[in-house]
């Protein structure tokens, strides 16, 4: 299956703090500089690299001097947007996260899993029509429990074979693509494009990438997350892939 990024919402994370900070008023607070939370002796506090910009350079973990004392950097932010977007995500205050979507192209999922996809109502979907496209030469997924056993390889393969038969006869006989389709399996190809908001894709992601998820939805939600861990980080900071198990987990947002 191939997951392609269509779009996102430009400086979807600057964009999630500039709407969030409506709330507190506290836009005097936005940076594109990095920021640092220091300790030194019982005391903490967070320093701004557009303020002193000889701590743009420092690296968690490591210790700077400043006001004549020596600090240990616990945590370092790359700008305020990733401290905001962290923050509100430890809060559960989600609704911020609205503000940006993405658009994502899904191609070679069944049917099967299209109809999974799309009971999230929270998003739009446009899908490959089987009213208005000749699915003649349909291609089909064989989930990987049938096809590894060959007595039920060969049962799926006769009844997919059977399946085209009938839909090519129907179409012979005169009957539209539409009411041809009848047929046709949940095994077939399908392509289908969603967009949703942030929030709405860490609920499919969670939801869907989890253990009890179907092994294709599943998979689908990995890709996926792939790519929004790498363009939003911060918003799906506390999402996770286990390489082993081959799902998404969740971990106490920091």
């Amino acid at each position: 299956m191939e997951v392609e990024l269509i779009a996102i919402t430009p400086n979807a994370e600057k964009v999630i703090e500039s709407a969030g900070r409506t709330a507190y008023l506290s836009f005097d607070r936005e940076s594109d500089r990095p920021l640092i939370r220091g300790e030194s002796g019982g005391e903490s506090r967070v320093f701004r690299a557009d303020v002193d910009n000889a701590l743009a350079s420092v690296k968690q973990g490591e210790t700077f001097q400043s006001d004549g004392k020596v600090w240990e950097a616990v945590d370092v932010w790359p700008n305020s947007a990733d401290k905001f977007i962290r923050m509100i995500v430890r809060a559960g205050h989600f609704s911020v996260l609205e503000h940006a979507c993405a658009t994502f192209r899904i191609r070679g999922g069944s049917r099967a899993f299209t109809h999974q996809l799309v009971r999230h109502r929270m998003a739009a979907f446009t899908q490959q029509s089987q009213r208005y496209l000749n699915e003649e030469h349909f291609k089909i997924v064989e989930p990987p429990a049938i096809r590894k056993n060959p007595e039920t390889h060969a049962l799926f393969s006769d009844c997919m074979d059977k399946a085209r038969e009938t839909y090519i006869r129907l179409q012979d006989l005169g009957i539209k693509n539409e009411d041809a389709r009848f047929v046709l399996p949940n095994a077939i190809e399908s392509e289908i494009a969603v967009t949703a908001d942030l929030r709405e894709w860490r609920h499919i992601l969670e939801l869907r990438g989890g253990p009890k998820a179907q092994w294709e939805i599943r998979h689908v939600a990995i890709q996926i997350l792939k790519i929004l861990k790498d363009r939003v980080p911060a918003a799906f900071h506390d999402l996770s892939i286990d390489p082993s198990r081959q799902i998404v987990k969740k971990s106490n947002p920091t």
